[in-house]
Formats: structure tokens, sequence, C-alpha cells
């Protein structure tokens, strides 16, 4: 917690203070008021107030959540006798205990049921087949970057071949971690090109003759990066410049976090969820495991995350006139401000490593990500109120939003589908923070 904020050569205090204040000035240069005025200007988002207006209507749900989270964490210290109060720095110690004995869900029980390629052709492309009627064919023909890699190609509901995908799943030394979907060509009807997508993923390879055993959490990186490359594939637009995942920040990671719901979704789970060697479906024990884990230590998850995103509001929001700050004032005034200021909980990163708004692109908006959050989720209720998965709710949603890129006004695009602005409630619901409503 004292990184970058003790003195000495990497005390950052007075660089992110200074940062904040050159951006401010720059903002007033261009006619903004302040440097978040500026930065979401061209974002779903708009403006600084409907950013916070989101990260506030969070935080009685979330901090309330949190604070249940300390009291049952309180229980196992005093059971212990252990004759003291719960701190931040205790928080992942007590709350593995109290995973451990209330939502304990042992990876190794669910990989069996977890096979890579049937998760992939049973789940993903089987979700992708009952919402948008797409077809998928295996084609060994077409030259790959490396001999993991698999190209499918991708045949629309009338068969006509709509686009490419390659899957490029295993682990390897020279290749970048993590998870990402990106293009070899962006649709247009300029030059005519079909969409070239590609997901990669950095599952661990088996050994040769053995099956591809994935964890839960991989699943649903399967699926969320699957939605990503239906953003892509769907694409339908004149000029490359707004096809496929060329839409505002706060946008971008919206079909793709939609796309995740359909892993646990009853049809499509019990379509793929099935033991590689028995073919036995996944016992209902297990699967409640899994739909409860969801939910674990989510008052924190979300208390932490909008605090920082708060944070990031507060010093962005100052205008090119503000005296440089000093950041060990500034911040607890700000959290105290947004009544998110829990001791146990601190912000997930503090003013002066946040590295993320200083030098990573998030200035002003760190926020998107949770906003993406809660319009996946306010989309997929959508869905609940009007049958669920079906052809004719998953047409309508390529046409309004997957199809359309960055060409039209994001707000606007999902006013269009949603028929209103979306609201919190599902994403409190998903999250466990309040009871789901009937």
């Amino acid at each position: 917690m004292a990184r970058g904020n003790h003195g000495g050569p990497n005390d950052t205090k007075a660089i992110v203070t200074r940062l904040a204040q050159l951006r401010a000035q720059r903002a007033k240069l261009l006619g903004y008021p302040t440097y978040a005025a500026y930065a979401l200007d061209d974002q779903m988002a708009t403006t600084p107030a409907n950013a916070i207006k989101l990260l506030t209507d969070l935080v009685p749900a979330a901090t309330a959540k949190a604070r249940g989270e300390v009291a049952r964490m309180q229980q196992v210290i005093d059971a212990q006798n252990g004759g003291f109060k719960l701190t931040a720095a205790d928080w992942e110690f007590y709350a593995e205990q109290v995973r451990k004995a209330e939502y304990d869900l042992d990876t190794e029980q669910v990989k069996p049921y977890f096979e890579l390629n049937n998760v992939l052709q049973n789940g993903v492309f089987y979700a992708a087949n009952q919402l948008y009627g797409l077809t998928f064919k295996e084609r060994k023909d077409i030259p790959v970057y490396h001999p993991d890699v698999r190209v499918f190609e991708v045949f629309d509901a009338d068969g006509s071949s709509l686009a490419l995908y390659y899957a490029d799943n295993f682990a390897r030394a020279s290749k970048s971690g993590g998870a990402w979907m990106d293009t070899f060509v962006d649709q247009n009807k300029l030059s005519g090109a079909k969409p070239v997508v590609f997901n990669v993923t950095n599952f661990q390879k088996p050994a040769a003759g053995q099956p591809a055993l994935i964890s839960f959490e991989d699943v649903t990186t399967l699926f969320h990066e699957f939605g990503h490359a239906l953003h892509g594939m769907f694409s339908n637009v004149q000029y490359p410049t707004f096809a496929s995942t060329a839409v505002p920040r706060d946008f971008v990671e919206f079909p793709s976090q939609f796309n995740e719901h359909w892993a646990l979704e009853p049809r499509v789970f019990a379509n793929y969820a099935k033991h590689y060697q028995t073919g036995a479906p996944m016992p209902q024990a297990l699967v409640d495991k899994i739909n409860k884990s969801r939910t674990f230590n989510q008052g924190y998850a979300t208390t932490e995350y909008v605090a920082a995103a708060l944070l990031d509001m507060a010093w962005h929001t100052l205008p090119a006139d503000a005296p440089l700050q000093d950041v060990n004032t500034f911040e607890p005034a700000a959290l105290t401000r947004f009544n998110i200021n829990l001791p146990e909980v601190p912000p997930r990163y503090h003013t002066n490593y946040f590295s993320h708004i200083w030098g990573g692109g998030y200035s002003a908006g760190y926020y998107a990500y949770l906003w993406s959050e809660v319009i996946d989720d306010d989309a997929y209720y959508w869905f609940k109120e009007h049958g669920g998965l079906t052809r004719e709710n998953g047409q309508r949603f390529r046409e309004m939003v997957l199809s359309r890129g960055g060409t039209q006004d994001a707000a606007a695009l999902y006013r269009n589908f949603r028929g209103r602005d979306p609201q919190v409630q599902p994403l409190l619901e998903e999250r466990g923070l309040v009871p789901v409503t009937k």
C-alpha cells in the first residue's frame, strides 16, 4: 500500500499530481472543462457525470455486501479465538477459509467434464448455432502459422460462407500470455472483404494422446473471446475503419461479456458439460457449486474496483486551475465523498501505483470494464424477458448490435436494442449483491 509513496527516488506522488494538472490544462485548451469530459466525449458514457452515476449507483449494494463478508470472516476469527478485528491485510487469508467452507469448487473434479474440443464444438459453436444459425466446418487445407492452430469456415444460416475463424488455444514458449481476439482481415463492403478472425488463449497443451481438460474459468474465457469473434464475423459495414470491434472502449467488451452468459445457460451447458470418458452429464451437485461460486467475495471485488474507478474520476475531473494536490489528502477525501472509504477494502490500486490511469491508456476510463458489464447483464436480462436462447432473439441482437461496428453512437445503438438506457439492477443480481427479482 506504500508503493511509490514512501519518499526517495521511486516516489511517484509529484509525477502523478503533475500529470493530473497537465491533463486538465490540455483539456481546457481543447475546450473541455476537465480531462474526463475530454476523454469521454466519444465514449458511450459521453460525460463524467454518467460514468460517476453508474459507479455510485453500485456503491450501496457493493459496500453492504462487503460489510457482510467482513462480518462472516470476523466470525471465523472469533471462533478461532483470534482476538482481533479483521483488517485489509487479513482479507485473502480468511476469505479463503470461508470459500473452502461454503463455496469450495474442486477444479480437478469439474475438469473431466470440460474437454476443450467438446466445449468448443458442443458449447461455443452450439450456442452460436442456436442464437444465430451458424455452422462450422474445420478446414485442414488452409495454411496456419503454427501446427496447433485450427481453422474453421463459418457458414451463415442460409448456407453462405460468412467468415474464417482461427483458434489458437495452447500455450507455447514463443507466445504472449493471456487471451484475446483480433482480425487478419476486417469485413468491409468497400473491397468486398469477408472477415478472417482469430482467438488466442493459453491453455496447457496435453501430452500426446491425452485429452485437453480445462477449468470452468477457461470455459468462460472461450465463450468470452468468441463473443469478440462474433462481433468481427457479423460486421456488416461499408468502411473497414468502422468494422468489427472498432467501437468505444466502454462498449468493446459488451459483446464478449454478453456471450459468457451462454456458458451456464442450461440447454447449452447440458450439451457440452459431459465426462470425456463416459459421456455422462455433470452431476447436479457440481453444477450447483459452479453457480454458487460465481457470487463468492463479490462485495469485496465490486467495492475495490468501484473505489479505484471513482478515484480515477476524482483525479480527472479536477479543473485546469486547481492547484497541485496532496495525494495522501486527496485520495481518502475522494473516497469518503463517494461513500466508499471502507478500511477493510482499499481501492484495487492506490493513486501512486495506478498504472492503468497514469501510463496505461485508461485515464478517465477505468470505469469502462464495469460499464461494459452493466450493459452485458442488462442485455442478457432482455433475452431472459423475451424467451431466452432463441433464433429470433439472436437475430435481433446480431442486426441491432453485432453487425453495426462503430457506425452508430454506441449509446443510441444500445438504446434502440434495449428500448431504454442500461440499468444496474441486473449486474447487482448477477454478482449476488442483491436478491434476484422474479
